[in-house]
């Protein structure tokens, strides 16, 4: 045999050697499944602080097999938008609640975002670890919707607008910024107000060009979006309080390994507390800041709304979409 074989024999064998026993680095971990994240929230929001430590964490779990890219700010469409490309089959995952499922297959979940009926977070983790919200994920799964986790405390939503809002009667006529869900829709049209379903990332420029004359949000959200630059009016209404959950298309879910579910599950958990961490902080901060910024806290009379609320649970759409009996059945498991 050539030396000149011999050696280049001989350095083969090295430099498998030196990998074997971790002198060099192995090859990185081939990406098995690539996942979109898209969301409405802007970027230093905790919603998008969360989302980068679920991609972290999932990355860690699978060993580098599965990826997630996160697209903020609207980059991948609404929250309609990206449900209907979950729903398409496409690996994208999305943040969810109540008046979504509500019209995507599981019209009961609605409930969740109902005006001023949950007074705290501990009466909403009853109602999600109850056999009624088991029974509500399994229609949801049969209509082509996985949930991942259900941990994800989006926020206390509250009414920022244009002019001071100090009762209901003030309320009435203005255009609110809503969701597009008939739970929100109806909401706000039960105390006079005209509400206007609108993307996110749409609210700024209709806010400075008098289209709609408010908002609402957690703390945190309407701060992180600059709206306090055009709307100076906080009204502390906590009219929701908006336990998120995260979502998938569930083809797509029964198309992945055990293991694979289950770190991704594993991981969007994890990523629910630490989401619920920041916003708590980032609600506490995000108030004085707005005060710091030329938002007059408006007191309201928080009875004189929920009086005004009152209506939504009688109101005949509503009352066809639910269940008999449903306000009671919440009730029941909450208190």
């Amino acid at each position: 045999m050539k030396k000149k074989n011999v050696a280049a024999i001989m350095t083969t064998l090295c430099l498998a050697a030196s990998v074997m026993m971790g002198a060099m680095p192995a090859a990185a971990a081939e990406v098995e499944v690539e996942i979109s994240f898209g969301h409405d929230n802007n970027p230093g929001d905790p919603v998008q602080e969360a989302a980068l430590f679920w991609a972290d964490r999932l990355e860690e779990l699978s060993g580098g097999t599965m990826k997630m890219n996160v697209y903020p700010s609207g980059q991948l469409g609404n929250k309609s938008d990206l449900m209907d490309q979950l729903l398409a089959g496409d690996t994208v995952v999305c943040i969810g609640n109540g008046p979504f499922y509500a019209d995507r297959g599981a019209a009961d979940l609605g409930i969740m975002n109902a005006p001023y009926l949950f007074d705290n977070w501990e009466q909403l983790d009853k109602l999600v670890a109850s056999d009624w919200y088991a029974d509500q994920m399994v229609q949801l799964e049969n209509a082509g919707i996985k949930v991942l986790a259900s941990n994800w405390r989006y926020g206390v939503r509250h009414t920022l607008t244009t002019k001071p809002v100090t009762s209901v009667e003030d309320i009435k006529g203005m255009k609110i910024r809503t969701q597009s869900t008939t739970i929100h829709v109806k909401g706000f049209e039960c105390l006079g107000a005209t509400p206007t379903p609108m993307a996110l990332s749409d609210v700024y420029t209709s806010l400075q060009q008098g289209t709609i004359d408010g908002l609402e949000n957690p703390l945190s959200v309407l701060y992180s979006g600059a709206f306090q630059e055009v709307a100076k009016n906080l009204m502390l209404d906590g009219h929701i309080r908006d336990l998120s959950s995260i979502c998938i298309s569930n083809d797509f879910f029964n198309s992945l390994t055990e293991e694979q579910q289950g770190w991704l599950i594993q991981s969007c958990e994890e990523a629910g507390e630490y989401q619920n961490e920041l916003a708590e902080k980032a609600d506490e901060e995000a108030l004085q800041k707005l005060q710091d910024a030329g938002v007059t806290v408006n007191e309201v009379d928080a009875e004189s709304f929920k009086a005004a609320a009152e209506s939504f649970y009688e109101d005949p759409e509503i009352l066809a979409m639910w269940s008999d009996g449903l306000v009671d059945t919440v009730k029941a498991i909450i208190e």
